[in-house]
C-alpha cells in the first residue's frame, strides 16, 4: 500500500535516513540505553542543526513551517532508527503547545531555545494505573492541585513515570486550580523550571530508556506569567497536543515495525538462499500477514496526520486510536516473531 507524498517529504525521508543510518547505528542506540540519560547530547544537538527541532514551528521564532504530514514522515525515520530521544514530549506535547497557547513573551523566548536544542521538556502526565489494559490518560487523571496566592500560584502534588524528567530543564504541568461541572474544567497549563525549589524528581527502574522519573512539587511557587493559556481552560489545548503525539508516536513505531519486518526478511531469504530447503510456506504467511498490518498501520497514521493538517477533528479519536493499536500490534507482533 502506497502513501502518496510530496517531493519535498521523499526528500525529508531519504535525507532523515541517511542521516540516522550513519549517526544513529544499533551501537549508539545501545550506548545511550547504557548512559542512563535516555538520549545523546551530542546527536541532539546535531539534529537541532538539521532543523529537527523546528519542523512544524512559524518561520518567525526560527522554525521551518512545515506541517504534520512532514513530521510524521520524520517521526517514522526516527523510529526506524530506534532514535532515543525526548523528541514527541519536547517537540510535539510541550512545544506545540507553547506555539499555539503561549503569549508572544513566552514564545519569543522559549520556542528558539526549543528549536536551537537548549531546552529539553517533560510533561507531568499521570495515569491511574500506567501500564493497565485501557488505561488512557484522561483530566480525571490531574491529580497536581494549584492554589491561587498573592504571588501567583503554589503547586503540590506528584506525577509517576514522566519520561525525560532527569534530563528536562522545564516542565509542562497540568494542575487543577478549581473545579466544574466536569473533570476537564478548572485545568491550567504551568510551564514550571526543573529546578525550581521544591521540586523531587527520583528516576525510576525501567526496562525503556525513556528515563522515566517520579516528579514530586512540594510547595512549588510558580509566579502568573508562567501560566500557559487561560486559567481552568487548559485541557483542550494539552488534549489537542496529546492528540498530535498519540499520531507521531503511532509513526514512530511504524518506522520501528518496518525496520524489525525488513530483518525478518532478510533473515528469511537469506536462510533460503543458503539452504533452499529452508522455504516454509508458513514463514511465507506469516511475512504476507504482517506486512498487511504495517500497511494498514501506514494508512491511519498518515490519514490521522492528514486529519491534522485538515483540522478535521470529527473522527480524529477514533483514527487515532485505530493508528496506534494498528502500530503497536505490528510491531509487537514483528518484535516477538520477527526473526523467523
Amino acid at each position: 500500500m502506497t502513501i502518496e507524498l510530496t517531493e519535498e517529504q521523499e526528500m525529508l525521508r531519504a535525507s532523515a535516513r541517511d542521516f540516522l543510518e550513519k549517526e544513529c547505528t544499533e551501537r549508539v542506540v545501545q550506548e545511550i540505553e547504557a548512559s542512563g540519560l535516555g538520549y545523546s547530547p551530542e546527536l541532539w544537538r546535531k539534529i537541532a542543526g538539521l532543523g529537527w527541532l523546528g519542523l512544524v514551528f512559524p518561520q518567525q521564532v526560527g522554525g521551518s513551517g512545515m506541517d504534520f504530514v512532514d513530521l510524521a514522515v520524520l517521526c517514522e525515520e526516527l523510529g526506524r532508527a530506534m532514535f532515543p530521544g525526548p523528541y514527541v514530549p519536547t517537540v510535539v506535547i510541550a512545544g506545540l503547545t507553547v506555539a499555539e497557547q503561549g503569549s508572544e513573551a513566552q514564545k519569543s523566548v522559549i520556542l528558539p531555545e526549543l528549536i536551537e536544542g537548549n531546552t529539553i521538556a517533560a510533561v507531568t502526565l499521570d495515569e491511574p494505573r500506567p501500564g493497565s489494559p485501557g488505561t488512557a490518560f484522561g483530566p480525571e487523571c490531574v491529580g497536581i492541585q494549584a492554589a491561587l496566592d498573592a504571588a501567583g500560584f503554589v503547586l503540590n502534588g506528584r506525577a509517576l513515570f514522566v519520561n525525560y524528567a532527569g534530563i528536562a530543564s522545564t516542565f509542562l504541568v497540568p494542575a487543577r486550580t478549581s473545579t466544574g461541572s466536569g473533570p476537564e474544567d478548572g485545568i491550567t497549563l504551568f510551564l514550571v523550571d526543573s529546578a525550581a525549589p521544591g521540586i523531587t524528581v527520583t528516576p525510576l527502574t525501567s526496562l525503556s530508556c525513556d528515563n522515566p522519573c517520579e516528579v514530586a512539587l512540594d510547595e512549588v511557587r510558580v509566579p502568573r506569567e508562567d501560566v500557559l493559556g487561560q486559567v481552568d481552560r487548559g485541557w483542550v489545548p494539552l488534549r489537542r497536543s496529546m492528540q498530535i503525539g498519540t499520531v507521531m508516536l503511532a509513526a514512530q513505531m511504524l518506522g520501528a515495525g518496518e525496520r524489525l519486518y525488513q530483518i525478518a526478511r532478510d533473515d528469511y531469504e537469506t536462510r533460503v538462499r543458503a539452504n533452499e530447503s529452508a522455504r516454509d510456506p508458513f514463514a511465507l504467511e506469516y511475512l504476507a500477514r504482517l506486512r498487511r498490518e504495517l500497511d494498514t498501520c501506514r494508512l491511519a497514521a498518515y490519514e490521522a496526520a492528514r486529519n491534522l493538517v485538515a483540522g478535521e477533528l470529527g473522527e480524529f479519536d477514533n483514527m487515532v486510536v485505530n493508528a496506534w493499536k494498528s502500530s503497536t500490534t505490528a510491531r509487537a507482533d514483528s518484535a516477538t516473531r520477527g526473526v523467523i
